[in-house]
C-alpha cells in the first residue's frame, strides 16, 4: 500500500510540474479538413494569436479524410500532453454515427477546451422556385412528389443533415442529390439543376446579394446578422429546429486539467482580440469562447443530435 501511495504521489507531482512548464515546445493543432475550409481559416487566425499569448508557435497541420475521422484519429492516438489538439466541427459529431467500426472513440476519446465559434446555415432556393417563404416552400415540394431536389456536400454531410432535420420536421421528401464536396454542389445550385440547398451564410452572401439564390430561413436559434431581414426556421414554424457549422477545440482523454485550463483561459483572451473579432466577424462566425465543461457537454448534445437524424433518415457514407 505504501508503495503504491508512493506512486500516486510521485505521479501527481510529475504531472504537475508538466502542466506548471507548459508550453515548452511548438503545439500542433490537426485540422480534419482541407485548407481553406469554412473552418481551417478561422483556426489558422486563432492560432497566430494564440501562439503569441503561449510564446509557442501553435501550427496547423491538415488531415482530410473519411468525415474527419483520419485527424480525429491522429489526435486521439496522440501522447495526451497538450502538444496536439484536434479542431473538432459538427462533421466528428456525425461521423460518430456514420462510421460504426471506428480504430477509436470519436466522441469519448478527447476532452473539450473551448467551443469556439459557430455559423448558421441558410436555406436557400434557385430563383426559378415560386416560393417567398418556408410554408411556400412546403407545399411547393408536397404538391410536386420527387419533382424537387436539394443538393449538399455528400451523404452524410452537415448540408446533407441540416436539410434531412427540415425536411423530416416538415414532413417533406425532396430528392437529395449528394456531391463530392460544396464546390459543385454550389455551382449546380446556382444553375438551377437543382432547386434548394442549406450551405453555410457566409459563402451564399454574394450569390444572395446578386440574386442568383432567395434566402427563406436561416438555422440558428436566433436572426443571423449577416441576413438580419431573413427568419430562421424556429421562426418559420419549426420552433425546436437549431443547426450551425461550428467549431471547437478538443485534446486527447487523458490530458492534464492543468493544461486544459490554461488552454482555456488562452483562447478566451484569444478570441477576445481585434485581429480574431474583425477575422470571425467578416467571416459571419459567432464567437462563443466556452469553458471545457461546456464545450463536452456539447460535443455529447451534437451526437445525440446528428444520431437521431442519422437513425430517421437512413444516411450513409458514400
Amino acid at each position: 500500500m505504501k508503495k503504491l501511495f508512493t506512486f500516486l504521489a510521485t505521479a501527481l507531482i510529475a504531472t504537475g510540474a508538466l502542466a506548471q512548464d507548459y508550453p515548452n515546445r511548438p503545439i500542433k493543432v490537426v485540422v480534419p479538413f482541407s485548407p481553406g475550409g469554412a473552418v481551417d481559416g478561422p483556426m489558422r487566425a486563432i492560432a497566430e494569436q494564440l501562439g503569441k499569448r503561449l510564446k509557442q508557435q501553435v501550427i496547423i497541420e491538415n488531415k482530410p479524410g473519411a468525415g474527419a475521422t483520419i485527424g480525429a484519429e491522429m489526435v486521439a492516438k496522440a501522447p495526451a500532453d497538450g502538444y496536439t489538439l484536434l479542431l473538432a466541427s459538427q462533421t466528428v459529431t456525425i461521423s460518430a454515427s456514420l462510421y460504426p467500426k471506428l480504430s477509436f472513440n470519436p466522441i469519448d476519446d478527447f476532452v473539450g477546451i473551448s467551443l469556439l465559434g459557430r455559423e448558421p446555415g441558410v436555406l436557400v432556393v434557385h430563383p426559378s422556385v415560386p416560393v417567398k417563404n418556408v410554408a411556400e416552400l412546403v407545399a411547393h415540394v408536397k404538391a410536386r412528389p420527387g419533382d424537387v431536389n436539394y443538393s449538399s456536400s455528400g451523404n452524410g454531410s452537415g448540408q446533407h443533415l441540416f436539410m434531412a432535420m427540415f425536411t423530416s420536421m416538415a414532413g417533406i421528401q425532396p430528392v437529395h442529390v449528394p456531391y463530392k464536396g460544396s464546390g459543385q454542389a454550389t455551382t449546380d445550385l446556382l444553375a438551377g439543376t437543382v432547386q434548394m440547398s442549406i450551405p453555410g451564410t457566409q459563402a451564399m452572401l454574394k450569390h444572395i446579394s446578386a440574386g442568383k439564390l432567395r434566402p427563406l430561413a436561416t438555422t440558428g436559434v436566433a436572426r443571423s446578422p449577416l441576413l438580419p431581414d431573413v427568419p430562421t426556421l424556429a421562426e418559420s414554424g419549426y420552433k425546436d429546429y437549431s443547426a450551425y457549422v461550428w467549431m471547437g477545440l478538443l485534446a486527447p482523454k487523458g490530458t492534464p486539467p492543468a493544461i486544459v485550463a490554461q488552454l482555456q483561459r488562452e483562447l478566451k483572451a484569444t478570441l477576445a482580440t481585434p485581429e480574431v473579432t474583425n477575422f470571425m466577424n467578416d467571416a459571419g462566425i459567432e464567437i462563443v469562447g466556452s469553458t471545457p465543461a461546456q464545450m463536452d457537454a456539447y460535443f455529447r448534445e451534437e451526437r445525440d443530435r446528428w444520431a437521431r437524424i442519422v437513425k430517421q433518415t437512413g444516411a450513409k457514407i458514400d
